[in-house]
């Protein structure tokens, strides 16, 4: 119950906040009345950049310690703009959000909780940062991050996190799939 009530409040405050259609824009009655999730572009059918560009990928995080998209198709070497938009409310010490990309081979939950204990590196151990990848700074309520990198040469998969503690157990990851 009180999940869906913050889902419907997320829903709420990205309708308002969306400028109203031009007329040019305006869509039949028919299609406003479909579910948002079935007019929203997944991450890989998003809009391709102009050549040389970097494609950008938007990802929200809010209370619920999720992230909007939990997949993310790339090809090899392809540069990737990651743009974490957080929709929260809860102070930001209480609850922020970054999107920090992991090497394949990394173990997510032994970097997860030693980045736990590194509060002071906004929750990237130091020892650990051979195994990063790309990794945005801490957003808070309201905030947007991004990170622009090149995903590996190597076909595979790269797991994306939140290293705020407790938010990997929550469930606030995903992977980019290179192929």
């Amino acid at each position: 119950m009180f999940l869906t009530s913050i889902a419907s409040g997320l829903v709420s405050v990205a309708l308002l906040s969306m400028p109203a259609p031009t007329a040019d824009q305006a869509k039949p009655a028919a299609d406003a009345a479909k579910p948002a999730a079935t007019q929203a572009k997944p991450a890989a059918a998003q809009a391709k950049p102009a050549a040389g560009a970097a494609r950008t990928v938007e990802i929200t995080g809010g209370d619920d310690m999720k992230y909007s998209v939990t997949e993310i198709a790339a090809k090899p070497g392809e540069t990737l703009k990651i743009k974490l938009v957080s929709k929260g409310t809860l102070p930001k010490v209480a609850m922020a959000h970054n999107v920090v990309v992991l090497k394949s081979a990394a173990k997510q939950t032994d970097f997860v909780n030693a980045a736990a204990m590194a509060r002071a590196t906004d929750f990237i151990p130091a020892d650990m940062k051979d195994q990063v990848l790309a990794a945005t700074t801490l957003a808070g309520p309201g905030e947007t991050v991004e990170v622009t990198f090149k995903v590996p040469a190597a076909a595979g998969s790269y797991p994306y996190l939140c290293t705020f503690p407790g938010h990997f157990a929550a469930g606030m990851r995903g992977n980019i799939v290179a192929k």
